[in-house]
């Protein structure tokens, strides 16, 4: 399957797990529930990772889309 669009791509990843790296380092793994066209995203079952191993666990967590440098397949 090809996307043609950015939103294409987010749309295939819904329901599925993702890796979204921050601008301020941060890193969150999460099952991506929802975004918009400001990629502001929505994730479930979302834990924060720092250096590669897991720091905490958050439940559902809203990222604002400015916040994000990268979003990838988990």
């Amino acid at each position: 399957m090809e996307n043609s669009r950015p939103l294409d791509a987010l749309n295939a990843a819904r329901n599925r797990r993702v890796i979204v790296d921050l601008k301020n380092g941060k890193q969150f793994m999460g099952k991506l529930k929802a975004f918009d066209i400001h990629i502001n995203i929505v994730l479930e079952e979302a834990e924060e990772h720092e250096n590669g191993s897991l720091k905490r666990k958050l439940g559902v967590v809203f990222v604002r889309g400015d916040t994000i440098i990268m979003i990838s397949p988990a």
